[in-house]
């Protein structure tokens, strides 16, 4: 009876440090300018991402997950990428980065867009350790409004790493896709909790 015992606390002890060693993805750090109501947003111009990564393509992958994403939620339209294209040369945006609210406003104007949305990828890795590979997202995206070129929005997520179950039982870590995925769902979903 008492080996019983023993067992049920080995096996509880062994399922506890499972689900607490678990890596769980921090929550996105953001900001919403509580004074503004997003339902004025009806398209936006997501501009090209800054590419902070070794991952030549990394930002034009993240950026299309962003557009598909918004789309998806329904929540606003997204400027085509050949007019997007035609304004930032007729404006003549010489950074997407480091935008002053005038050229916000004219892209705007342009566009008929009410937003401009830049971003970051910060981390776009997939480091190996031992036997498994788990890839690490990090993005960052702001949303600027484009009557003034002011901020309206702002978010930071990463997401991914090898986590307890991965390190120690071999667990399937998702893919570089899949973490992709979850990492800007995450950040879309701050816009509408």
């Amino acid at each position: 009876m008492k080996r019983r015992g023993a067992y049920h606390f080995i096996i509880c002890l062994l399922l506890a440090f499972t689900f607490l060693g678990c890596a769980r993805a921090p929550k996105p750090s953001f900001y919403i300018r509580q004074d503004f109501d997003f339902s004025f947003i009806k398209k936006v111009a997501v501009l090209p991402f800054d590419n902070l990564t070794n991952e030549k393509f990394a930002s034009e992958r993240i950026r299309r997950l962003v557009i598909n994403e918004l789309l998806a939620s329904g929540l606003m339209d997204v400027v085509v990428a050949g007019d997007l294209s035609a304004t930032l040369k007729a404006v003549k945006v010489e950074s997407v980065t480091a935008l002053p609210p005038q050229q916000i406003k004219e892209i705007g104007r342009a566009l008929n867009a009410q937003a401009v949305l830049t971003g970051s990828v910060e981390r776009y890795e997939e480091p190996k350790g031992g036997s498994f590979a788990a890839p690490e997202i990090s993005i960052s995206l702001v949303m600027a409004e484009t009557d003034s070129g002011s901020i309206v929005w702002s978010v930071s997520a990463s997401t991914g790493g090898a986590g307890f179950g991965i390190r120690h039982f071999g667990a399937r870590a998702d893919t570089i896709s899949e973490a992709s995925e979850k990492v800007v769902k995450k950040t879309i979903q701050t816009l509408y909790p």
